[in-house]
């Protein structure tokens, strides 16, 4: 969900601006939301403010389009605000679309939001901390695939192996280097290569590589597919080395894939995972964003039936793992329910 490109706009839902009470007022001069709107006489309080949120999801085939587009509709429907679903380039260019006032929600791996919040790997000396979080809602896994036949049985076992780390600057190449450094591996200590998790589990498939790592929601097609007519194994993070990255990178959390997942996974394995977010516009009124989350957490049944990761939204899944401050609004209600204390 990493890769850089050029926002396309795809819009989903009512385009009209609606009057809503206690939404947050389009200040930005010249903004094109205004632009050419009508002096009008005094109206009364609740038509008085409006506001749209534009959400910033993924490519149009991946799962934070499909999730964006489901949950957006759902709250459109509930709050009557309404939600404009936007295809992008995912996590890093989600952000800086926030950061430019082009979109107001966005979806985004926690991990890359810590890293734009700080100024910091992916953001190298661009450090953006005008978003907020509304929620965590579900784990992106770290999963490393490995040869069996290639005399690797854990992840200690890939120093000197050819492994495919996920596209060059991507968030899984970041997590892969993290992940190996608790191991006491690098890059240099690999055959270090750049490939797509498509490409990756083909060149596995070929015997070019011999492990690589996919940061995705669980079971991965990619890795589904490998299965079918390759033997495979799935390396843990065990709780030692699991405790050690988490205290360095406080966004990650521990996460079991269930046997069965993958052909020949014959036993639970434990991992790390990062999580896909909801981040918000610190323009938005906390109103709004109140509304926002209340709807979305209790809304969790609808979701749940429009798209299948839904089930992994709960308001204790929301609060882990996550190293940037919550929006005020959302903040509010978290408190309320007993999830931030």
């Amino acid at each position: 969900m990493m890769k850089l490109k050029k926002a396309g706009y795809t819009v989903l839902g009512l385009l009209a601006v609606i009057g809503l009470s206690g939404c947050q007022k389009q200040e930005t001069p010249g903004n094109s939301q205004s632009a050419g709107t009508p002096a009008a006489a005094p109206a009364p309080a609740a038509a008085a403010k409006t506001e749209r949120i534009r959400l910033a999801t993924g490519g149009n085939t991946g799962t934070y389009y499909a999730y964006g587009s489901a949950v957006g509709q759902i709250l459109t429907e509930q709050t009557k605000i309404p939600i404009i679903i936007q295809s992008t380039g995912a996590s890093k260019a989600n952000i800086q679309l926030v950061a430019a006032g082009e979109v107001e929600l966005a979806i985004v791996q926690n991990d890359v939001m810590d890293y734009a919040y700080r100024g910091v790997d992916l953001f190298n000396g661009e450090k953006i901390t005008n978003f907020s979080v509304v929620a965590a809602l579900y784990a992106e896994v770290c999963q490393i695939v490995a040869n069996p036949s290639a005399g690797i049985t854990s992840i200690a076992d890939l120093k000197g192996k050819n492994v495919s780390v996920g596209d060059a600057g991507s968030g899984t190449e970041f997590n892969a280097r993290q992940i190996l450094e608790a191991y006491g591996i690098t890059f240099n200590d690999i055959g270090k290569q750049n490939l797509s998790f498509g490409a990756s589990a083909d060149a596995l498939r070929d015997n070019k590589i011999d492990a690589f790592f996919c940061v995705a929601g669980s079971p991965t097609t990619a890795i589904l597919d490998l299965a079918t007519n390759k033997d495979i194994i799935v390396l843990e993070v065990d709780n030692e080395h699991a405790d050690q990255i988490i205290q360095k990178y406080p966004f990650y959390t521990q996460f079991s894939i269930p046997a069965g997942t993958y052909r020949g996974m014959s036993q639970d394995m434990q991992t790390l995972a990062v999580k896909a977010t909801f981040i918000v516009s610190n323009k938005v009124s906390e109103d709004t964003v109140y509304q926002f989350t209340k709807t979305l957490m209790e809304s969790k049944a609808q979701i749940e039936q429009a798209h299948a990761k839904g089930a992994e939204l709960s308001p204790a899944y929301a609060v882990g793992g996550i190293s940037v401050p919550f929006h005020k609004g959302a903040e509010k209600y978290l408190r309320e329910i007993g999830a931030l204390k």
